[in-house]
């Protein structure tokens, strides 16, 4: 090497050192000049473009010097980081073999094999990667904190936080290292702590974008939903493709209804989503859209990258016909939840003598969680798993020869959708706790009813449709309101005047709603809106937003969060009439009005969140409260408000049918959901594969 090329490549390096690319592109660019198939300029280059996100020039590069040096380790652990940016993980593990091959002894090449396995869900590998790598040199940082991501993947926080402490303290520099431990820290629920971690990597590296995100999402987690909107738009300006960002964005803007740019919003997750990027969870996207199609795609982008299928266990060897058909419910949620309040006697009144009934509990709850204690004796075995990793639930689930395995989380909240990846049983089912499709092709079917998931939207879920006569939701006929009696004025409502309520969750309100509701109201003008209180800034947002079309502030009564649902039930008598909300209706809100005898008026749409309500008013048997559009859905509110007679006739049908209707019927539901499983049974002996699933 020429001494013009030494000092170009030193310069270079220093540049690099700097972190000046620029001045380092310039300097190995002459050099490239004086020596054009130096593969020691061509990998500092590909490096460079790496870095900069332009990876089809750095794998240009990358490849040139490869072809002037083909036995560069350096290069080809290059190569392998690039192929692992690209998600291209099969190349990366080529190039870290071949790198390795050459210098077994590169601890980083080993850690970065380690990243990619991790990335595979083959935790034990990556693990042996990681551990190979400190073996060569135990004051590896980077090293350390790369073995503590597989941990947090396999739910061993405590032992996660430990090695991240170990790299922290080897380099008390190292940003990544802060912003690790701090999504350990948030899977423990220690949100404040996790806060802390991203600000030390922050000050350390005020442009780490990841950093800014995970902030975001511990805040969110804090309910700071203001902070947690400023960090993430920090994090877009810093880097624009950070997987799943601008549906958390969207999402917390929708509890606080922040409205502004959200439409753009949307617009610009619709694109992403269209073009097979990672934008938005699914459950972000539900509140947003009416698109059911846009609906499938995304929970296929997400199924795929999240939990694709996983052979691990290999097939299940087929089954013989048992005396009774296990049946195993997974959830989150075996708590004081929606999807427990309205499930708990399903699970007590199953038909023991053709089904065993099995709890997989997937998040731990207080010893002092009432529902908790109730469903634990509800099931035959109720089994807890919140520490065990998705593939060893999913290998005892096969080892307790569960027939059929039903997912009440879909991709919601503490949902370990994973578990199906493996195939836990022979027939997976999708149902209640999510409403839309997962996705998968591990996924059978998904429970629903003729109103839910017409025949002509069939195409828009990837589960085959099991159809349940009446309505796919069920409800506890136990849970009933309290003796309690409210007054109109200890919960802030006037006298004389008609009650419009909503109890929806803040994330369901939206421009076109409150458009709605506001010529409802300003032509209604003896009347009120009694709605949820949710947090302060949904508070003060929803007011202003309402003043803005000439609603005072004073017409909006917020109601105060009840301990007992049976309170709240009970208080539900003082409201004359439910306004749905749109795209997302109210579920379980839905039910609680019904059986308390206010009527829900809703407006159906396309997507399975948008036509719940109608389901529902259709198992009671109230279809006249269903509106396809807002000039229908607005005439009938102001028509029920001011013609007290015809409101009258329809609170009588309500309370009428409360003894009859299939909603209020839960045995007839299990009986009915016992039959559904046992078609699904006699197709998988049958050897036939899933297909729609009709009952009488």
């Amino acid at each position: 090497m020429n001494l013009q090329i030494g000092f170009l490549l030193n310069k270079s390096l220093e540049a690099l050192r700097n972190s000046n690319l620029e001045s380092a592109e310039l300097y190995l660019k002459q050099a490239l000049r004086l020596q054009s198939k130096n593969p020691h300029i061509l990998r500092l280059l590909g490096v460079i473009f790496a870095q900069r996100g332009q990876y089809s020039d750095a794998l240009k590069y990358l490849n040139d010097s490869l072809r002037s040096l083909p036995k560069n380790s350096l290069a080809l652990s290059n190569l392998g980081n690039v192929f692992f940016e690209l998600k291209e993980y099969d190349s990366a593990l080529d190039a870290y073999d071949k790198s390795i091959k050459i210098d077994p002894k590169y601890e980083e090449v080993w850690s970065n094999k380690g990243n990619v396995l991790n990335e595979l869900k083959r935790y034990d590998e990556a693990i042996a990667n990681h551990d190979r790598a400190l073996s060569l040199n135990p004051d590896y940082a980077e090293g350390w904190s790369n073995k503590g991501n597989v941990l947090i993947e396999l739910r061993r926080y405590d032992e996660a936080i430990t090695h991240h402490d170990k790299a922290l303290s080897l380099r008390p520099d190292y940003a990544e290292g802060w912003s690790n431990k701090g999504v350990a820290l948030k899977e423990l629920k220690r949100y404040d702590e996790a806060v802390d971690h991203h600000d030390k990597a922050l000050s350390l590296r005020p442009d780490y974008a990841e950093a800014w995100s995970n902030k975001g999402i511990a805040l969110n987690e804090l309910k700071q939903y203001d902070s947690a909107i400023a960090h993430y738009e920090k994090a877009l300006s810093l880097k624009p493709d950070i997987n799943w960002i601008y549906g958390d964005l969207a999402h917390a803007k929708m509890k606080i209804s922040s409205w502004s740019g959200l439409g753009d919003l949307l617009d610009v997750i619709s694109k992403k989503v269209m073009a097979n990027e990672k934008a938005s969870s699914p459950f972000s996207l539900l509140a947003l859209s009416d698109d059911p199609f846009l609906h499938k795609k995304c929970s296929e982008i997400y199924a795929q990258d999240g939990y694709p299928a996983n052979s691990a266990l290999g097939p299940i060897p087929k089954r013989s016909k048992k005396e009774k058909i296990r049946i195993a419910y997974f959830s989150a949620d075996f708590r004081n939840h929606p999807v427990a309040l309205l499930t708990a006697e399903l699970y007590e009144i199953h038909d023991r003598d053709r089904f065993e009934v099995f709890a997989f509990s997937l998040l731990k709850s207080s010893a002092e969680d009432e529902m908790n204690l109730r469903l634990r004796k509800g099931f035959d075995r109720f089994i807890d798993v919140d520490s065990m990793s998705e593939l060893q639930i999913a290998q005892l689930a096969r080892e307790l020869e569960v027939d059929i395995a039903i997912d009440l989380s879909g991709p919601t909240q503490h949902s370990r959708t994973g578990i199906f990846s493996y195939r836990a049983a022979p027939i997976q089912v999708n149902w209640l706790g999510y409403p839309g499709t997962i996705g998968a092709d591990y996924i059978d079917y998904i429970v629903a009813d003729q109103t839910i998931i017409p025949a002509q939207s069939q195409q828009f879920y990837s589960e085959k449709v099991a159809y349940l006569p009446d309505t796919y939701m069920v409800d506890d006929s136990k849970r009933i309101a309290s003796s309690r009696i409210f007054t109109k004025e200890e919960c802030g409502l006037p006298e004389n005047t008609f009650i419009f309520c909503c109890f929806n969750n803040d994330y369901k309100f939206n421009s076109q709603v409150l458009d709605s509701w506001s010529k409802i109201l300003l032509t209604v003008k003896n009347s009120v809106l009694w709605i949820s209180e949710n947090t302060e800034h949904f508070r003060v947002n929803i007011a202003n937003q309402f003043e803005r079309r000439r609603i005072d502030s004073t017409r909006i009564v917020f109601a105060r969060r009840e301990g007992l649902m049976a309170d709240h039930l009970a208080r539900y008598g003082l409201a004359d009439l439910f306004l749905d909300t749109w795209p997302y209706n109210a579920h379980t809100a839905t039910v609680d009005a019904l059986k308390a005898g206010v009527p829900v008026l809703t407006l159906e749409g396309q997507s399975f969140p948008s036509r719940v309500a109608a389901s529902l008013l259709n198992a009671v048997r109230l279809p006249e409260l269903i509106t396809r559009n807002q000039e229908e859905y607005e005439a009938l509110a102001i028509e029920l408000a001011m013609n007290p007679k015809k409101l009258a006739v329809v609170k009588l049908k309500l309370a009428n049918s409360y003894k009859t209707a299939p909603l209020f019927d839960t045995p007839l539901f299990a009986k009915n959901l016992e039959t559904v499983y046992i078609k699904m049974h006699e197709r998988y002996l049958a050897d036939l594969q899933p297909d729609h699933i009709y009952i009488d």
